[in-house]
Order: structure tokens, then C-alpha cells, then sequence
């Protein structure tokens, strides 16, 4: 897919599903296409494979590349599927290529394991990464990947397949600057979560990354309409009820962002399992909360109700 034709799609809820595991740990690829099976069922943007969400960090190469084929197939063509990358130069190269052969449209680059590098190494990462396919590059600039507006503005020069930039670090401030300095080179997307949906809507982004499509898409979408439209009222509400209790509960521990989106689908029927070490699994009693949702009164019948499915 070319990058303007690329770009063109990337308009409204961009999906993160999980990477479902079974008991012992091993790959559920069985759970995972039915779960997107359900998933295109809405009108979501794009699907990410294999990222954040996903659990890219614990899986191998060779699971890395059954995930994404699976989606590849599922999708067949019908948004964009983008695969995401990361580790170190090599291990991101060699993904983001078995990803090419595998059918995805883009490659998502998330950060590399070394928190220290500087602005030159750093860019040597992605730039090697964006000249692995000529697939679009997506940066996704979460942790220590905080540049300079300068940097953005720099590396979107000197890597020609770099088509989009995700803000995953809810700094608006620094993120106005990088929009204001690099300008349309680049496609904004808002990749801080759904609780940032309002924020990232007032600056003109139109794009966001959203774990709640995994259990609620009707939800995803229905943020995506209302922070469109500029109607704070009904969005506020929104936000209110289902969205900030949850990310109430996921702000408890380290790897709850993941944990909790599984817990909830497990729930409901749809194949998540548990999460990987180091991520910890949600506590048994919080299990039992987020089942009668103490935390919000009948927010989370209320959310079943927004599945749509």
C-alpha cells in the first residue's frame, strides 16, 4: 500500500488486540483469529499485530510471525494490518522483514531495549528499521523516546518510508511542538490509551490507538465520533462511566494496561489466557471486582452491552 494511500486509511480507531495464550503459556492462534473475526465486525481503521498490547516483548520470532500471519490472513486486505517491531537493530529488522513477507501493510518501530541512547543512535535504530521494507514506518515514542521537535523534523527527512508518528507519552505540550514543527510530513496519531481520546482530540489529532476495541469497539468508535463532532458533553459522560474507572483499575500495577483488557475478555467469552512474565496477572479478588465493577456500579454490564458483537 502506497503512503498517501496508507495515510488515507488512517482515519478514526486504530485496534490493539491482545496475543491470547493458553494455560501452559503457548500460543492461543486459534482465540486470536476468532477474536478478530469479531473485531471486523466494526468499522475500525487498522489492526495492530503483535504490538504493546499484544505482548510483542514475550514473544519469540517465530511466534512474532505466526501472529502476524494469522491477522494477515483474517484481514485479508480488508484495513491495514500493521506489525510491530522493536528489541534491537537486528531483532528489528528481521521482524519487520518476516513481517513484509508475511502481507503486513506497516511496521510499527517501538522503542529498543537501551533507555541511554543518544539523539544519533537512536536514529540509526529507526532508520534502519525503515529501510528494512518499503512498508510505511510508524514510531512509536513511549518511555525514554522523547525527542526533541528538531529530531522528529530531522529523522522524517532522512527516512522516506516514515509515514506516521504515536505519541504514547500524553505529553501535549512537546506533542504540539513536533505537529507544529514537522507539520503534515507526518500522520499524529494519539497512542497514550482511550483515557486520552478528550486531549489528544482538542490539539487536531483524529487518530487514536485503543485497547477497549478488544472488549468494546462500539465504545472505540463512539469516542472517536463524539471527540470528532467537539460534543464535550456527551464525551465527558462517556469518559465518566466506562472509560476512566477502567483505566482506574489498570493504573494499579506495572502491566495492568495488558492484564486487565485480558482479564475483562476472558470474562466475556473471547480468548485472551493470562499474560507473560514479567507482566503480572490481575489478583483474584480484583478478578471478582472487575466482574461486579464495585469500583462503577453497572459499568461493566453497561460495557458488555457496547460490544456490539
Amino acid at each position: 500500500m502506497r503512503s498517501e494511500q496508507f495515510r488515507s486509511h488512517l482515519r478514526g480507531v486504530i485496534a490493539f488486540p491482545v496475543t491470547p495464550f493458553k494455560p501452559d503459556l503457548s500460543l492461543d492462534l486459534e482465540g486470536l483469529w476468532k477474536n478478530v473475526d469479531q473485531l471486523l465486525r466494526h468499522p475500525v481503521a487498522a489492526i495492530v499485530a503483535a504490538g504493546g498490547t499484544g505482548e510483542m516483548y514475550s514473544l519469540t520470532p517465530a511466534e512474532h510471525q505466526a501472529v502476524v500471519k494469522t491477522i494477515v490472513e483474517q484481514v485479508q486486505g480488508r484495513i491495514p494490518v500493521i506489525a510491530g517491531t522493536g528489541f534491537n537493530r537486528q531483532m528489528a529488522i528481521e521482524l519487520a522483514w518476516q513481517s513484509a513477507h508475511a502481507g503486513a501493510d506497516g511496521i510499527l518501530a517501538l522503542p529498543p531495549y537501551y533507555p541511554n541512547a543518544d539523539e544519533e543512535g537512536l536514529a540509526e535504530y529507526y532508520a534502519a528499521i525503515g529501510a528494512a521494507t518499503a512498508l510505511g514506518l510508524f514510531v512509536y515514542s513511549r518511555d525514554w523516546v522523547k525527542p526533541s521537535p528538531e529530531w522528529v523534523e530531522q529523522l522524517a527527512h532522512r527516512i522516506p518510508t516514515l509515514i506516521a508518528w504515536k505519541d504514547g507519552q500524553g505529553d501535549l505540550v512537546r506533542y504540539q511542538q513536533i505537529m507544529n514543527r514537522v507539520g503534515d510530513r507526518l500522520h499524529w496519531i494519539g497512542g497514550a490509551g482511550d483515557a486520552w481520546v478528550p486531549a489528544y482530540y482538542n490539539i487536531g489529532i483524529r487518530t487514536y490507538t485503543s485497547s477497549i476495541a478488544t472488549v468494546a469497539p462500539k465504545l472505540s468508535l463512539r469516542l472517536d465520533e463524539l471527540a470528532s463532532a467537539g460534543d464535550s458533553s456527551a464525551l465527558t459522560e462517556l469518559m465518566n462511566e466506562y472509560v476512566n474507572p477502567l483505566y482506574a483499575i489498570r493504573a494499579r500495577r506495572k502491566g495492568y494496561e495488558v492484564s486487565v483488557m485480558k482479564e475483562m475478555m476472558n470474562l466475556i467469552g473471547l480468548a485472551a489466557g493470562p499474560v507473560r512474565p514479567p507482566l503480572p496477572n490481575v489478583r483474584p479478588e480484583e478478578i471478582a471486582e472487575i466482574r461486579a465493577r464495585r469500583l462503577a456500579g453497572a459499568t461493566f454490564r453497561k460495557l458488555l452491552r457496547l460490544r456490539g458483537v
